[in-house]
């Protein structure tokens, strides 16, 4: 019986011949582990956002907070979600026949998969147009990026992340299980139908497109804010480019390393026929790198440029003999100062305004 033409009997053929063994102790601690950590990390990141959003309301910082906030509200959601449903199966001894004999709990899980894997990389790349624009037309990002337009956003990603995920069901193509047991997704074994490989390569576009908006507007940035600091020559602005710049790396490298491996996988089932014992191995590898992303996201955006770079500009100003800049307070949202140095760099006769009125420092 053709499985991607019967919703209720389309994850089962691959139980009868399963291509892939894992070893249940090891898959279970990394289920668990990577399920404790996403979400522990992501409750901290909303935790603090929400005492920075009742803090700063000013409209530069508003965007920011809200993408940041719809960030890791997925990834929490993504991780409690998917980790809940995976422990089960785990603790069902991978029965997927016993518990799932209407193909409910695979569809559910499969929709999951992919509504919290595009999602994130969706947001990234907003929040990275979002930066490009304040840092580049602070003027235009003042008035036209309220918090109105910014939930407008939200709402569109998270529709169009949920179109791509019901699309096979619409479709009437049921979610597959795995070679694994262990997660569902789309079909990856076999891979023979055009409308199959179509989901596969769907999927792995939209996230290269994704990272690729990403990187762009993140490079375009960082460009940017270089030839401010040069430019102006300010000291109290140094300190606030470096946490920016190094900011921007942190998000382009681990987008890119945790989700190229899954996405040129995809890819590769798409366009050429899987199913094969080192497709299946390559798979867990590549997911559970995926899976890092959600995890290393909220330290990214929220607490590594609070916590470590503040040490790491320190230990580099004093290995270079550099005087250290008295950096003891930091401002959570980058956005305001980034704005003020590009909207006087930008204005007739900003030298003269730079050398009369001096920025104020990033603590104050």
């Amino acid at each position: 019986m053709n499985g991607s033409k019967s919703p209720g009997l389309a994850g089962f053929g691959v139980l009868k011949n399963t291509t892939c063994h894992t070893e249940k102790k090891i898959s279970v601690f990394f289920s668990i582990i990577f399920m404790t950590v996403g979400i522990l990390s992501n409750s901290l990141a909303i935790v603090i956002l929400m005492k920075a959003y009742q803090r700063f309301r000013q409209k530069s910082k508003a965007s920011f907070l809200l993408l940041a906030s719809g960030l890791v509200v997925t990834d929490l959601f993504g991780h409690l979600i998917n980790g809940a449903i995976a422990v089960f199966v785990y603790a069902s001894d991978k029965d997927w026949i016993r518990f799932n004999q209407s193909n409910i709990l695979c569809s559910v899980f499969g929709i999951c998969m992919v509504f919290f894997g595009l999602c994130p990389l969706f947001l990234g790349s907003v929040m990275a147009v979002e930066r490009c624009i304040g840092v580049t037309k602070p003027i235009f990002h003042s008035t036209k990026m309220t918090s109105r337009h910014v939930k407008m956003m939200l709402t569109m990603v998270c529709l169009f992340a949920v179109l791509i995920a019901l699309l096979p069901i619409l479709r009437f193509r049921a979610y597959q299980i795995q070679a694994s047991r262990t997660w569902c997704f789309y079909k990856t074994e076999h891979v023979e139908d055009w409308e199959d490989r179509f989901y596969l390569l769907l999927f792995s576009c939209l996230g290269f497109l994704a990272l690729a908006i990403s990187f762009l507007c993140n490079a375009v940035t960082g460009i940017t804010l270089l030839r401010v600091k040069f430019k102006s020559q300010q000291r109290q602005g140094r300190s606030h480019h470096f946490e920016m710049i190094i900011q921007l790396l942190a998000i382009m490298c681990v987008s890119c390393i945790c989700w190229s491996p899954f996405l040129v996988t995809m890819a590769r089932i798409g366009i050429n026929e899987g199913g094969s014992k080192e497709t299946c191995e390559t798979i867990l590898f590549a997911l559970r790198m995926a899976t890092w992303n959600q995890i290393l996201d909220p330290w990214v955006y929220i607490l590594l440029r609070k916590a470590v770079l503040r040490n790491l500009y320190k230990i580099t100003s004093g290995c270079c003999g550099v005087q250290v800049i008295n950096l003891h307070m930091w401002e959570l949202s980058s956005i305001k100062n980034s704005l003020k140095v590009a909207a006087i760099s930008e204005s007739p006769g900003s030298s003269k305004q730079i050398n009369l009125q001096p920025l104020t420092s990033v603590g104050q």
